[in-house]
């Protein structure tokens, strides 16, 4: 389902999660569930994944995740500032150790010269860690592309608030 290379980090990330008996929470927004489906096609997923958040509105993002309805007023869905407040509050919000956040703009509409098609942040908590953040901007590629890059971003930013090379 996933490309290879995808599974294979999503795998060695699940094992070095359970080898630290850490728990991982996802907030996901332009990929729809990916990051949790990818973590679920691997056995012993449970040992790990606490729970997934798709917040595609905002108004799930504010109700499921505490995200402000001024923050997302401010700088909207796709910023910084929201990534970061998703993977803070799908902390608050679980059970788990580790949250990693996604929200962006996949295409092919919607985007905006300040905000073009393509635009991601990814964000990553952990308890008593200062929370990680990325930018990403993958350019003219197809929603699924865009998609599938972002879960990957994802998961790099997991591994690095890990400690992980």
């Amino acid at each position: 389902m996933f490309p290879s290379p995808l599974a294979r980090e999503a795998s060695l990330l699940l094992e070095a999660l359970q080898a630290m008996k850490l728990k991982l929470v996802t907030a996901e927004s332009c990929t729809g569930g990916l990051i949790a489906a990818l973590f679920t096609e691997i056995p012993g997923a449970s040992d790990v994944l606490e729970r997934g958040f798709v917040t595609y509105s905002n108004a799930s993002k504010e109700e499921c995740l505490g995200v402000p309805a001024a923050l997302l007023a401010e700088h909207g869905a796709v910023s910084e500032a929201v990534a970061r407040a998703m993977a803070e509050g799908a902390l608050t919000h679980s059970r788990a150790d580790i949250a990693v956040a996604v929200t962006g703009l996949a295409g092919p509409g919607g985007g905006s010269a300040g905000k073009p098609i393509g635009l991601v942040y990814v964000a990553a908590a952990r308890k008593g860690v200062a929370t990680l953040h990325r930018e990403c901007r993958f350019g003219g590629i197809s929603r699924s592309e865009v998609r599938l890059r972002a879960v990957e971003a994802a998961l790099e930013l997991v591994r690095q608030i890990l400690g992980q090379p």
